[in-house]
């Protein structure tokens, strides 16, 4: 089930597009950048994607899912990653400044979490992370959240751009177990001048790294037929992780997905 726009039918001025400002861009690898917002308040749910207008490309949309839920004051995040052949995003992880005006509009999208509900798995291959936090910052709003654990995913340790906030998340939140994979334990062999200028002392361990896909990692975990499963990441990865917790045997209406 796919959730719009909280837009009310009775009330025909209300806004369908809003404006926010850039007021930070963190270039965290060559090939990937963090950038916060603030501006008018976006009535999307958490989970959710908006549309995207920036002023390198006007006319151009795209769109990206928040990494914050929705806030009052107007704070956005959005987890942006370069695509192959993809020059919009390549320009918006390159060129964004503070002072750029970001149009907004259009929230949709099909995550879903009962706090009240079962367990949770949450399943991000790369920025496919973002509504998934967006979905445990929402979660950490309630009293008694429901355990959840997290699975994400890189190529190799420092694809994982998120793992110093993730430490302290977990330890933070007593309900929240986060659970790094990788496909190969080291690096490659070139550098990322970006990941080296943002290198912080927190993150995870390297006994702390499960090695191998998504997919295979999950998979070996056997059924989740009492849990809430949430799966994000790129097309391939969402595809690949979703057969196989359906041959573990996780019930189909257990599983939320969408590729990034």
């Amino acid at each position: 089930m796919t959730n719009g726009p909280r837009v009310d039918p009775h009330r025909p001025d209300q806004p369908t597009q809003w404006f926010a400002d850039v007021v930070e861009h963190h270039r965290l690898r060559h090939d990937l950048a963090v950038i916060r917002l603030i501006g008018e308040y976006v009535p999307f749910t958490a989970g959710q994607s908006v549309e995207v207008e920036v002023p390198q490309f006007p006319g151009m949309r795209r769109r990206f899912s928040p990494a914050l839920p929705p806030s009052l004051d107007g704070k956005l995040e959005f987890h942006i990653r370069t695509v192959a052949g993809g020059w919009c995003s390549s320009g918006i992880v390159a060129d964004t400044r503070p002072g750029d005006r970001w149009r907004l509009a259009a929230p949709a999208g099909m995550f879903s979490v009962d706090p009240d509900g079962d367990e949770v798995v949450m399943i991000a291959g790369g920025t496919g992370l973002a509504p998934l936090r967006s979905q445990l910052l929402e979660l950490a709003r309630h009293e008694y959240p429901p355990t959840t654990y997290l699975f994400f995913g890189g190529f190799s340790p420092r694809d994982l751009y998120a793992a110093d906030m993730l430490v302290l998340l977990a330890a933070d939140l007593p309900w929240l177990t986060v659970v790094p994979v990788v496909e190969r334990l080291e690096d490659p062999s070139w550098p990322d001048e970006w990941h080296d200028r943002h290198r912080v002392d927190i993150g995870f361990e390297e006994d702390d790294l499960i090695q191998g896909t998504l997919a295979e990692v999950v998979g070996s975990y056997g059924s989740f037929n009492r849990h809430q499963v949430l799966v994000c990441g790129s097309p391939a990865m969402t595809r690949s992780t979703v057969e196989k917790l359906l041959d573990a045997g996780t019930p189909p209406e257990r599983i939320q997905f969408e590729g990034a």
